[in-house]
């Protein structure tokens, strides 16, 4: 589980493709001091598993499944990406809950800037409208954030100086493809009032 709540903005030192699926290595600065091999990694919003730890950095392995469903398959070498490791029992939960398991890819439509703050668009698929409300939560690329603006095919998000820097935000074109996961309770609630509207399972 994670929080959304990125911790470094890390590049993909190397990448190898095979046909069953993909090995890319990811440099970061916790490498061995704050990671151990069989540790989950959020990799722009992507858990994986990270192997092959060294000061610089770790390995991960992308299944053809991962590939097909999130936007790692466009990751080559220099690409940045945002990281994160998973919570520990002692860890304050500053964002929302974060599963790493991306439910749709959608697309970063634009930026304007606001003085210091900016306002970045996102389209998203119609399977996800009944999971976002304004005020909730959303996390894009991994990273926690609020929908401030809902519309029929696209949100709002508003994001301060120290997230757009320390995030892929601010590198993203118009058009760019982007890893979305919606709120883990919003699903749970659905699955239960289905449920209970079933008399069949009264």
């Amino acid at each position: 589980m994670f929080t959304g709540l990125i911790e470094e903005l890390g590049s993909i030192a190397a990448r190898t493709d095979h046909q069953a699926g993909a090995r890319i290595m990811v440099a970061a600065s916790f490498g061995e001091k704050g990671l151990s091999s069989g540790d989950s990694v959020a990799v722009n919003g992507v858990c994986l598993t990270a192997l092959d730890i060294t000061s610089n950095g770790f390995s991960a392995d992308l299944s053809p499944e991962t590939l097909q469903r999130t936007t790692l398959d466009r990751l080559s070498v220099g690409s940045r990406v945002n990281l994160e490791r998973a919570v520990t029992p002692s860890t304050r939960l500053g964002g929302h809950i974060v599963q790493g398991h991306v439910d749709a890819c959608g697309s970063f439509r634009g930026a304007r800037s606001e003085g210091e703050f900016f306002t970045v668009t996102v389209g998203f698929p119609p399977e996800l409208s009944r999971y976002l409300v304004e005020k909730g939560s959303v996390a894009v690329n991994g990273i926690s954030l609020t929908v401030a603006a809902l519309r029929e095919a696209e949100f709002d998000i508003a994001v301060i100086p120290k997230t757009w820097e320390a995030t892929d935000l601010s590198s993203l074109s118009p058009g760019d493809p982007v890893n979305l996961e919606v709120d883990v309770i919003a699903k749970y609630v659905e699955r239960l009032l289905q449920y209970s509207s079933d008399p069949a399972d009264q």
